[in-house]
């Protein structure tokens, strides 16, 4: 190992929790290496953005994917929900038709020195994963992993285990948040004749907009507190919460980019770009 990669390697070792990580980090010393500070994308994810076809949401997804060569990527998906634990999985790869892929068990090994996470070895790539990067990363070429949310954490564990996880942005690891800002299934479906959007979810994303660009954790975390028009919007946190996860890892003075805005029916795809 050089020099440059010792000093590196050393740089983390006050992060390292157990002889075990330090062996974990020693294996893998390639998912050390310093990078250029990797932005965070939160992808409001469609159902149709399955469809290998190109839609402007898709075209949004390929031209944000562009921008970026990152070493792995970590999804953090709202269709990965776990009870009392949190969860990444180590598999060298997917076997998704959509988008088989390389998995990534370095990165999780360095996530396992960053945060209290357990390993799952068989679970493949998920709707809210495969969908998206299929655009994003069309080559299937990078490395990916997923992190479980646990629905049963407080809401202030998972501001602090995104903030563990923002070490990952300077060793070439691409967070993707894959959710909706507004997700009432139930309501959509009542919808069926037209597209058009309910008024609830017109105002509670344009608030959640004016949040995020104005970067009010505060007011996104106490999103109940718009009482009516939030219990529409967000009937249940699985597809909030990867958004919450992204803008926890905003730190002070980056850039957010909107990088696409669309609400139908009780639905909303904004996706947007931090750093």
């Amino acid at each position: 190992m050089d020099r440059k990669k010792f000093i590196s390697l050393m740089s983390l070792l006050p992060l390292l929790k157990t002889a075990r990580g330090v062996e974990k980090l020693l294996k893998y010393p390639d998912a050390l290496a310093e990078s250029e500070k990797m932005p965070v994308f939160f992808v409001g994810h469609q159902d149709f953005s399955a469809s290998p076809h190109i839609t402007p949401f898709t075209q949004c997804l390929r031209d944000m994917g562009r921008t970026v060569k990152p070493g792995a990527i970590l999804v953090i998906s709202a269709h990965w929900l776990t009870l009392g634990e949190t969860y990444v999985n180590i598999s060298e790869r997917f076997d998704t038709p959509e988008y088989p892929v390389h998995g990534s068990p370095q990165t999780a090994a360095l996530i396992k020195t960053l945060a209290h996470v357990k390993e799952e070895p068989a679970r493949d790539l998920d709707h809210g994963a495969w969908s998206v990067l299929r655009h994003l990363a069309p080559n299937a070429d990078i490395p990916v992993l997923e992190m479980s949310i646990d629905m049963e954490m407080p809401l202030d564990q998972h501001y602090q285990l995104a903030r563990q996880l923002s070490a990952l942005r300077n060793r070439g690891v691409l967070i993707v948040g894959s959710g909706n800002i507004v997700h009432n299934l139930e309501l959509t479906a009542l919808r069926f004749w037209t597209d058009k959007p309910f008024d609830w979810a017109l105002e509670f994303e344009d608030w959640a907009r004016k949040r995020i660009a104005d970067r009010d954790l505060s007011g996104l975390f106490q999103y109940y507190k718009l009482g009516k028009v939030a219990r529409y919007a967000v009937p249940t946190m699985d597809h909030y919460l990867p958004m919450l996860y992204c803008m926890s890892l905003c730190d002070p003075g980056e850039p957010i980019v909107f990088t696409h805005e669309e609400v139908i029916k009780g639905m909303a795809f904004t996706c947007f770009r931090v750093g």
